[in-house]
């Protein structure tokens, strides 16, 4: 085994090797039957706290973990589609044949999707590739889906640690610790319940979910103004890293959570599901997203507090809660809940965590262009996470939604994201100009 803190105190010592072992460990993290052995997510945070510090900005550190992620996955591709079953006879897995028969059983049951899922699950994360490459896995699929999962996957398991490493490095406002630890700490026993409830497969877990964010939304709601020493301090941590070229990114990711895209793709949702007389779930997905619009107008004018003095357009009026972070939570978990109906709690958690990424990536987007305060997306994010889990509690007071087919959940999100990338990519110029701080 790793010796966690030797690794900890070498890499601390010898800053100029940084890169190179975090490409090494994403590699290695996610390489066939290599990653099942390595600690790669305790490595790969350490590495990223060091990385924040200084060493490493954040599109260099996001990068590096992508492209060691994705060659991970493409060589256990290539040794699962040269060796075939001979695979079986190496002696690690001769000796633990249940390794490879939980991804086998993982794939037949899910398909494509198992890989996308199965990157977030430690067990299975350095067999799905290689079960891929198998069972003859067309090559140009396996590589659509490998780039979207390490996408995800570098976000998830690198940007905390990142901002984490930042924050250590900067001299923030007095009182920003206190006040992050305490909204941190209610976020974390708000996610243990709703994790206990589902593993527990508590019939009320949706409930649980609903009135455990409703609780936060409204501390936030009632709380934001004793918070200003972690919005201040986030924000001249975002703002400190602003860059041309991630400008850019920014404003295209931005767009996606914009309210008529937003509009344009729940609608299309919801149509295509009562196209298909799949009444419950349409109404599930239309209540989400109306709900969500209607209580964030409602609240944004009743709370009318000011935006951030950041960039030159003044945009709307009012801040909190941030109706992109609102609608983009509701949008994209509104997706997760769909495609994990009938699945086990662990493949569900997965699903939602996976919904999170891109919604997540929208609200700190705000954070970035100066358009809200960190505690506007917070409260949008608690908003959009109730809504949706009250809808569902309430779509399933009689009986569960069931699953969608693969087919049917497929073309309906590749629906949404062709609508999703057109609204991003249009007018992107104008939008770019609108978000340049003063």
């Amino acid at each position: 085994m790793i010796d966690l803190a030797a690794f900890n105190t070498w890499m601390a010592t010898h800053p100029q090797w940084l890169a190179g072992v975090l490409f090494l460990v994403a590699f290695l993290e996610c390489a066939a039957i290599v990653g099942i052995i390595l600690p790669g997510v305790v490595m790969l945070f350490a590495i990223a706290v060091l990385a924040g510090s200084g060493t490493l900005g954040l599109g260099e550190t996001l990068l590096l973990a992508f492209t060691g992620g994705l060659l991970g996955d493409l060589s256990s591709y290539w040794i699962g589609r040269h060796f075939h079953q001979d695979i079986r006879r190496l002696p690690i897995l001769r000796h633990h044949p249940e390794w490879m028969a939980s991804a086998e059983g993982f794939f037949a049951r899910y398909g494509v999707a198992s890989l996308l899922v199965g990157r977030f699950i430690g067990a299975l994360r350095p067999f799905l590739p290689m079960i891929a490459g198998m069972l003859d896995m067309p090559f140009g699929r396996f590589l659509a889906v490998s780039i979207v999962a390490a996408a995800g996957w570098s976000i998830a398991y690198l940007v905390p640690g990142w901002a984490t490493g930042a924050a250590m490095r900067l001299p923030l406002p007095e009182g920003f610790w206190m006040q992050a630890g305490i909204v941190a700490a209610c976020l974390a026993v708000a996610l243990a319940l709703v994790i206990h409830a589902e593993l527990r497969r508590q019939r009320n877990a949706s409930l649980i979910a609903a009135s455990a964010g409703i609780v936060l939304l409204a501390g936030m709601l009632i709380g934001w103004p004793h918070l200003d020493a972690l919005d201040h301090g986030l924000m001249a941590l975002v703002q400190e890293h602003r860059r041309a070229w991630l400008d850019e990114v920014m404003v295209a990711v931005t767009r996606v959570g914009d309210f008529r895209t937003q509009f344009i793709a729940g609608a299309l949702i919801a149509v295509l599901l009562a196209a298909m007389r799949l009444w419950r779930h349409a109404i599930f997905a239309a209540g989400t997203m109306i709900g969500t619009a209607l209580l964030n107008n409602t609240l944004k004018h009743f709370f009318g507090r000011a935006r951030p003095e950041v960039i030159a357009d003044p945009l709307s009026a009012f801040s909190m809660p941030s109706g992109h972070a609102s609608a983009s939570f509701a949008f994209f978990l509104v997706l997760g809940v769909l495609a994990s109906r009938e699945k086990s709690p662990r493949v569900r958690l997965t699903w939602m965590l996976l919904a999170i990424i891109p919604a997540a990536s929208i609200a700190l987007s705000r954070v970035y262009l100066g358009a809200h305060w960190p505690s506007d997306i917070i409260a949008g994010a608690l908003l959009g996470s109730s809504v949706c889990a009250a809808a569902l509690w309430l779509s399933e007071q009689r009986l569960e939604l069931p699953a969608l087919t693969q087919r049917i959940w497929w073309s309906m999100l590749s629906a949404a994201v062709a609508v999703l990338a057109i609204a991003s990519i249009w007018g992107l110029t104008a939008a770019v100009h609108r978000y340049q701080p003063l």
